[in-house]
């Protein structure tokens, strides 16, 4: 059996940011925006206080590259981790559903960096995860190599 293929056998380096301002989360929210996940990949350690989601993130740093070169836009398997988490609470989701797939549009949160506050994942549909936090840490960090984007394109909002 060999051995999966790695993200940093590619040129690229994956991505490995923190954010422990709102300035520093606009820019990770941006790179989660259209992320799709099942909701089996939520993940809360109330004893470590952290909460975490493995998703399938659109590569948007990656999109005028892919379409200067006409090849495949892509996505990566990433993870998205919150720490001083203190209570999670969602809206819209039915977590015992297997083959609920959620799409993350953006991270919005509510209070001063030094917390507490609350960080909240809008989800496509009206969903919503809401963590209250002690303080606001957040770390998105890619966990594989790229992929060719299943669908072929990039997410459109509409205009």
């Amino acid at each position: 059996m060999s051995d999966d293929a790695r993200y940093a056998d590619g040129r690229e380096r994956p991505l490995d940011l923190g954010a422990l301002d709102t300035e520093d989360l606009k820019v990770i929210s941006a790179l989660v925006q259209d992320a799709v996940f099942p909701a089996t990949e939520m993940r809360w350690e109330r004893r470590r206080r952290r909460f975490a989601l493995l998703v399938n993130r659109f590569r948007w740093e990656d999109r005028p590259a892919a379409e200067a070169r006409a090849r495949p836009y892509e996505r990566t398997r990433a993870l998205l981790i919150v720490e001083n988490v203190e209570r999670v609470s969602s809206l819209g989701i039915d977590r015992d559903d297997p083959d609920t797939v959620l799409s993350l549009l953006a991270l919005d949160y509510d209070g001063p960096p030094e917390g507490p506050g609350t960080l909240t994942f809008v989800l496509a549909g009206d969903g919503a995860i809401r963590l209250a936090v002690e303080a606001l840490e957040v770390r998105l960090r890619d966990v594989t190599r790229p992929y060719a984007a299943p669908s072929g394109k990039a997410p459109d909002h509409g205009a």
